[in-house]
């Protein structure tokens, strides 16, 4: 039997309003799309409890190198996080279609 290992997943006061602050741009134009969109997200992010790992690395300047992770959801967001021990801590949610080499988590 293989057990998989199965991480904590924490979501960030800052990740919080990311999301919300999507789901209310995005609902001034549709309230059923910006409510799938907050589904997806959370759907994703939920995900992010097994192998995490499997994501790729967030390198963007001014953050350390090979500490957060990056995983694409909704075909355009970007949900940042990093694993410690057996703890995956979503630190921010991007929209990819927005400049974000200034950004710094």
């Amino acid at each position: 039997m293989d057990s998989e290992k199965i991480y904590q997943v924490k979501i960030a006061p800052a990740a919080y309003h990311d999301i919300n602050r999507h789901f209310f741009f995005l609902a001034k134009v549709s309230k059923n799309a910006a409510t799938r969109l907050k589904n997806t997200l959370l759907k994703d992010i939920r995900s992010l409890e097994k192998m995490p790992e499997r994501n790729p690395m967030y390198d963007r300047i001014g953050v350390t190198p090979g500490k957060y992770r990056y995983m694409l959801s909704a075909n355009r967001y970007r949900i940042v996080f990093e694993i410690v021990r057996n703890i995956v801590r979503v630190n921010g949610i991007e929209d990819c279609r927005q400049s974000n080499e200034s950004k710094i988590l």
